[in-house]
């Protein structure tokens, strides 16, 4: 059944359109993943914590994906896998944490590209496909992304899915081993193209 691009797989969400799948990570996606990482290792390390040569060993990669099928069943968080439907080639992922229900009913969104298939379109489908499950599937109210103020690719990606910036945060999370201020960016699902 297709819901927003929403597929039934088991007991978990793949999110889909003509040109990317989303799905959570399986055991048997190590290979390519830390292939994935380890070719971007250098595009990526600006923009995100410190990975430790530990993080990509075989048993962190499984501890990962029993962390995220936990989290994904307790709806607490989904952690995807962006993959290019043609030819299933691993791109990235994309990331719906820290959801909170209540009176909040808002998440914070991640994600990360390749450095083989970045800047093609293939993150703005990602995030296209997420954020109509997550106020589609989810019901939610509110996803909140943070950037860097120097990642203006990041940051145009996210104004062009409509996001809007809110503010600025001074020494706001731990990137590339130092506190680094970030802008605040929301998006609503009554704002104009949400779901």
């Amino acid at each position: 059944m297709t819901f927003f691009g929403v597929v039934a797989s088991g007991n978990f969400p793949v999110l889909e359109d003509d040109a990317v799948c989303l799905r959570l990570p399986a055991a048997a996606d190590y290979a390519v993943w830390v292939a994935e990482r380890s070719e971007s290792r250098t595009f990526l390390k600006p923009w995100e914590p410190t990975w430790s040569t530990e993080d990509l060993t075989r048993a962190a990669f499984k501890r990962r994906v029993r962390r995220v099928q936990r989290e994904a069943a307790e709806q607490s968080g989904f952690a995807f896998l962006i993959f290019r439907r043609d030819d299933e080639a691993l791109l990235g992922g994309v990331t719906l944490s820290n959801i909170r229900r209540g009176v909040a009913q808002s998440c914070s969104l991640g994600y990360w590209m390749s450095v083989r298939h970045a800047g093609r379109g293939y993150m703005r489908r990602a995030v296209d496909l997420i954020l109509d499950f997550a106020f589609g599937e989810l019901r939610l109210h509110r996803v909140e992304a943070a950037c860097i103020p120097g990642n203006d690719r990041s940051l145009g990606l996210l104004e062009k899915a409509g996001f809007v910036r809110e503010g600025y945060a001074r020494r706001y999370l731990l990137i590339d081993g130092r506190w680094q201020d970030h802008v605040l960016l929301s998006r609503m699902v009554d704002d104009e193209g949400a779901a």
